[in-house]
């Protein structure tokens, strides 16, 4: 469960992004081609035709061809008007800077929206783990859950419900720990996380079926 409403603000975002696509599949044909266009559809899920609105509306946002952190925290900010979004706009922008350079271009761009809305469940859980570990040294510890499940709670705002208790990030965090702390080292590894994410889902799964057949 928490898994699911940590990486449900990133889809939130996402999944509005997908649904303009589709839109603008269907109100016009887009001419301008980007180059290299053939190599990122063989890189990415999407088709030649979905890339080209893509790229015209990344221009349209982004005339200069990338953008900068403040911007997409503003592009962010508008999904959650109630709450303040920059610190976790903040990481999910340094997720899509695989270089880390400050910038985000539209390869960047298209290739981590390939893999959260089309990709197999291992390339998401790896997208996912790698924005939570802030400090790319292959592990997740507390300080950076703590700073994320904030970062969360600060984007959902003040109209949450039920009400949240000021300890209930610290609280999560160790739950969070207690299912993905395998050895109990204190961190918590890209295996350990991927491993507990797949038991998780198969506990849902099992209580699915066990509702469906009672």
């Amino acid at each position: 469960m928490l898994i699911a409403k940590l990486t449900t603000k990133i889809n939130i975002f996402l999944s509005s992004l997908s649904d303009k696509i589709e839109d603008e599949l269907e109100m016009t044909t887009v001419c301008h081609r980007p180059e290299g266009l053939e190599q990122l559809e063989a890189q990415t899920n999407f088709t030649k035709r979905e890339l080209q609105v893509l790229y015209r509306g990344f221009k349209n946002e982004c005339p200069s061809g990338v953008v900068n952190e403040e911007t997409f925290k503003q592009i962010y900010a508008q999904f959650f008007p109630h709450g303040d979004a920059s610190m976790y706009a903040h990481y999910l922008f340094n997720a899509f800077d695989t270089a880390q350079n400050g910038s985000v271009k539209f390869e960047d761009f298209v290739m981590a929206l390939s893999i959260l809305l089309r990709g197999t469940v291992h390339e998401k859980l790896r997208w996912t783990f790698n924005l939570y570990d802030i400090n790319k040294d292959g592990y997740i510890n507390k300080e950076e859950m703590m700073d994320i499940v904030k970062a969360i709670y600060d984007m959902m705002g003040k109209y949450t419900y039920p009400v949240l208790k000021e300890d209930a990030p610290r609280q999560h965090v160790e739950v969070f720990f207690q299912k993905m702390d395998k050895n109990k080292d204190g961190v918590v590894t890209l295996d350990e996380f991927i491993e507990s994410c797949q038991e998780v889902s198969i506990c849902i799964n099992m209580q699915l079926a066990k509702c469906l057949l009672s």
